[in-house]
């Protein structure tokens, strides 16, 4: 097992270095030239020689490779570059805008998994019945449904109508997190729904279930002790999908709450041009979304013991 962490974790090298290389270039081709736009934003009219003296206390002037390799440098000693805009340290404006993004992941995560593990359980035993029509239905509704769509509904619903929750993000957070938490578990738990009523059901019908209730255990033990179990490879595929995509910040849902998270950070600094933050977020999601799929392959080893056989024949 640590052999194989060992190879995932230097596979990561070159994921990290094509994907920023990308990124890299990306950026420089997209056209526009950053020195201008963080003097615009700040409201400053100034002449071209403080343009180009900007841009070569930046490095900026340099060949694009030269570019890329002092950044690449740069990472790899820990120095995540500066902000164009704020000039702050990019891994200080970072570390500040992560702990809201965990926030919004784990207690979305919690309400979507005691949302759609129960109902999808549940659907999948009622099958065919009247129960079962109506989780599908409302799951279907909140899967069409775009996040902003649902936002805009909650908001109007429980800020405006009610005023019970803030529409924007307030000093009062338990509060303020309620909605776009809401937001996000909506289309997750209508989606997973559907997803672990099919593995239940899949389960449901197979020949050790049938042998199960031919020898008089109860329902509810095998529900609870083997199909369950069974499914659980499905439900750890979906949150760890769902994890690596909401520890890169739900960039929509961040933006309408005035959520203060990575997602709202990024797409702030793709508007001002902000090459060193959004360098640094997407290295963050390449690394999210490979430590992520390394923690599913070892939760992966222990849930089921054909992927232990398999892994120690090969």
């Amino acid at each position: 097992m640590l052999k194989y962490i060992g190879k995932r974790l230097l596979q990561l090298i070159p994921v990290l270095i094509g994907i920023t290389f990308l990124s890299f270039a990306m950026m420089r081709l997209a056209g526009g030239d950053a020195v201008t736009y963080m003097y615009e934003n700040a409201g400053s009219v100034v002449s071209q020689e403080v343009i180009d003296q900007t841009k070569k206390e930046y490095g900026l002037d340099q060949p694009f490779l030269v570019q890329y390799g002092r950044w690449l440098a740069g990472m790899v000693t820990g120095d995540m570059g500066t902000s164009y805009v704020s000039g702050q340290k990019v891994y200080d404006t970072f570390m500040e805008k992560l702990p809201a993004t965990i926030l919004l992941t784990v207690s979305s995560m919690i309400v979507t998994m005691l949302t759609a593990i129960p109902l999808g359980i549940f659907s999948a035993i009622r099958h065919n019945r009247w129960s079962d029509y109506l989780i599908r239905f409302l799951s279907f509704i909140g899967n069409s449904a775009p996040n902003f769509f649902a936002a805009l509904i909650l908001m109007y619903v429980f800020s405006v109508k009610l005023g019970w929750l803030p529409v924007i993000t307030s000093e009062n957070i338990a509060a303020s997190l309620v909605l776009p938490t809401l937001t996000l578990a909506i289309a997750m738990a209508a989606k997973y729904i559907r997803q672990i009523r099919a593995a239940v059901l899949e389960e449901l019908n197979k020949d050790y279930v049938t042998g199960a209730r031919a020898r008089g255990v109860r329902g509810s033990v095998i529900i609870w002790k083997n199909v369950l179990r069974a499914s659980m490879l499905t439900i750890v595929t979906l949150m760890a999908l769902s994890v690596g995509s909401l520890l890169g910040g739900t960039t929509i849902v961040e933006s309408i709450f005035m959520w203060d998270g990575v997602g709202k950070m990024a797409v702030d600094a793709i508007t001002m041009r902000d090459y060193p933050v959004v360098q640094v977020y997407v290295a963050w999601m390449a690394v999210i979304y490979v430590a992520v799929n390394l923690i599913t392959d070892i939760v992966y080893h222990y849930l089921d013991p054909r992927v232990r056989l398999g892994g120690e024949q090969g």
